[in-house]
């Protein structure tokens, strides 16, 4: 046996002690401090949609370095379409009254809740946290104690803040049409009334065209010429060829959180006619017509098997989200579930074959007055860019806002509120 072998591993350690023990000192130093500045952070990163975004930069301060904005950089929704009808039946059913409840309000209380579990839903919780504000308690006492209540407001409320509110909406009456003001659901279902689809909750599946990633958005399956709608009321900020999405269109809201994605459209006749990039569409217009091309660089091809719509809803806080790895996109399948109770109504023009809403809505979230969609006389233009001074104001309804129904709505089936 060599003698000399544990003195020597001894001094070994002994070394490599001291060593880190330097290194450890270096990165308590200012010199550390420089290396480990240069050193990026990792994080998750986003799969890349079927809109094929590019990477968006963040904004930097005038050091140089990159500036930490304070924004949401993820959201989960999983709120289901039987809390959502809940909700907003409480937020209608109060909204002339001493205390009107807020839907989306009620939802961030149970989200924060529940850690946005919405499996734990009980209809009871709801119950409970309408009534005490309807006795008189503050949502603003009652989640004090909350952390993340806020965080669940703002999110719920990039998602659904559009879709409720006071508008006023075209009926059939006695002598032709009337124009009523109400106070409900203002947003629509993607795919017109009457025209069958079907659907299931595919946020998440795996889709290999290109690269391996996750299908963020919903397929609704239907039959190739379907009039598809807007579900709310936004510019058109993308129309156009992608190789993922075929012929698509990204129309964002007003508010610029939402951006709602319609892909795979018709072959040869993807859009209607009256829409380019930056139109005005207000939600219920008819935007295109359901197809099945997408998958190929080679603009107007139909590879897709089964024709169907992609529809998506991408969440916006910062521009820096809008492309890229740091993309919000949510699983709408529970809110299409929701908006299938208000379906636009809709009617061919046999000599264009194209598609129009049959009543019209005035929606004030829409700059610069109301737009009409409705087929034009021979002396009109055939758009939907119609202004206020062309049709005039609607007049206000001699009667309060009126109670939205649950099912797929008509202006006959309305009820009184």
């Amino acid at each position: 046996m060599d003698i000399n072998r544990p003195p020597q591993l001894i001094k070994l350690v002994i070394a490599l002690e001291c060593v880190l023990l330097a290194a450890f000192l270096i990165l308590l130093s200012p010199v550390g401090t420089i290396i480990s500045d240069s050193v990026p952070a990792s994080g998750l990163t986003a799969e890349e949609g079927e809109n094929g975004g590019e990477q968006g930069s963040g904004g930097e301060d005038g050091d140089g370095k990159e500036e930490e904005k304070d924004f949401i950089k993820w959201v989960d929704f999983q709120v289901t379409k039987e809390a959502m009808q809940k909700a907003f039946r409480y937020d209608v059913d109060t909204c002339q009254a001493q205390v009107h409840l807020n839907w989306i309000e009620l939802l961030a209380y149970l989200g924060a809740r529940y850690g946005g579990d919405f499996s734990k839903y009980k209809a009871a919780d709801m119950e409970k946290i309408a009534g005490r504000l309807l006795d008189g308690e503050k949502m603003e006492d009652i989640t004090g104690d909350m952390k993340y209540y806020s965080y669940y407001l703002q999110a719920y409320g990039a998602v659904l803040g559009g879709m409720v509110g006071e508008f006023q909406e075209e009926i059939s009456g006695e002598d032709g049409p009337v124009w009523v003001t109400k106070y409900g659901l203002k947003a629509f279902s993607p795919i017109a009334k009457n025209y069958p689809y079907q659907d299931y909750d595919d946020f998440g599946a795996a889709r290999n065209y290109g690269f391996k990633r996750q299908h963020l958005g919903h397929d609704m399956m239907g039959q190739v010429g379907t009039p598809v709608i807007c579900v709310e009321s936004g510019y058109v900020e993308a129309i156009g060829w992608n190789q993922y999405g075929g012929w698509r269109l990204g129309i964002r809201s007003f508010d610029k959180k939402r951006y709602y994605y319609y892909a795979h459209l018709r072959k040869n006749y993807p859009y209607h006619k009256s829409l380019k990039e930056g139109s005005v569409v207000q939600a219920g217009d008819v935007i295109g017509y359901l197809g099945r091309t997408g998958y190929s660089r080679t603009e107007n091809t139909n590879n897709i098997d089964d024709p169907h719509l992609h529809f998506g809803i991408q969440l916006i806080f910062d521009e820096s989200q809008k492309e890229g790895n740091h993309e919000i996109w949510i699983n709408c399948y529970e809110i299409v579930k929701f908006l299938a109770m208000n379906r636009s109504e809709t009617v061919k023009n046999q000599e264009t074959k194209e598609y129009y809403r049959v009543y019209q809505m005035v929606d004030p979230a829409v700059p610069g007055g109301p737009r009409q969609q409705k087929i034009p006389t021979q002396s009109e233009p055939e758009t939907s860019q119609v202004s206020e001074s062309e049709t005039g104001q609607p007049p206000e309804s001699e009667t309060g806002p009126t109670l939205e129904s649950e099912t797929d709505r008509s202006p006959e089936s309305s009820e009184a509120g």
